[in-house]
């Protein structure tokens, strides 16, 4: 039995830098993934999103490469996101189970397809993380505004937590493209079932489609803050405007009565 760890590590990782860090036979590799060859049915897989997954490796071998790629992360033992799939390879058969997945054969790209799902499923539990951070600090605001009838939050925050949530959906958008199969699954449709099947296990498109309407929901909330914002500050224009009118007018009027006498 083998087993596929995949951890969070960091919150993004230099496909390029990491290649030259690990100098290991490359098996695949393009700007957004790295899958490596480590050793005999060892496999390590990098992703610019922060998360590394390891097949076959014990936690000695797996804190030494976390250590290599990113020296201020933990041991994977005390890592907060990972997430782990047992393999057994038995001739014959194909199936994919809640903690484990059986193939027929030892092939290398049915592996890396187990490390890919595995390694999403805990980039989406680094994402639902943020997306409920997010909206826990936009309830106080929506509670503020409930109980006081006006925003707690000035302009040039309200701006700053807008462009948070914004980089935090492209991010989601840009690295999250579990719509997108290999290429490899559309030649084979062994590969093509696993891969299908890895995400119905993990619920890679309906946690996805949660946090997109997380996100969402976030959007609809700043939009209505933003409105609320500009009224403000266009109400502030007009008083102002009102107030240079008055003192205009009071000048115009001592101007009159001072010529009158």
């Amino acid at each position: 039995m083998y087993a596929v760890i995949a951890i969070q590590i960091s919150n993004a990782l230099n496909i390029r830098k990491c290649k030259q860090a690990l100098a290991l036979p490359i098996l695949f590799s393009d700007s957004d993934e790295l899958f490596l060859e480590s050793g005999e049915e060892k496999f390590i897989y990098v992703f610019q999103y922060g998360v590394v997954a390891f097949f076959n490796h014990n936690s000695s071998e797996i804190n030494a490469f976390v250590k290599t790629l990113n020296p201020e992360a933990r041991d994977w033992e005390d890592q907060e996101l990972s997430e782990t799939m047992k393999v057994l390879v038995e001739p014959g058969t194909d199936v994919v189970s809640f903690d484990h997945v059986t193939i027929s054969d030892f092939d290398p790209e049915a592996i890396r397809l187990i490390m890919l799902n595995t390694s999403q499923s805990v980039a989406l539990d680094k994402y639902l993380e943020m997306t409920d951070e997010l909206l826990g600090d936009t309830s106080q605001y929506v509670d503020a505004l409930e109980q006081r009838g006006k925003l707690t939050i000035s302009g040039k925050k309200l701006k700053q937590f807008i462009g948070h949530v914004l980089k935090i959906k492209n991010q989601i958008s840009e690295n999250l493209y579990i719509f997108d199969s290999p290429d490899i699954t559309w030649e084979n449709e062994a590969l093509n079932k696993l891969n299908t099947s890895l995400k119905q296990t993990f619920d890679l498109k309906d946690r996805y489609r949660y946090i997109h309407e997380r996100t969402a929901i976030l959007k609809e909330d700043l939009e209505l803050f933003k409105d609320i914002m500009d009224h403000r500050e266009s109400s502030k224009l007009e008083w102002i405007i009102i107030l240079l009118i008055l003192v205009e007018v009071v000048d115009v009027f001592a101007i009159r009565i001072l010529e009158l006498f």
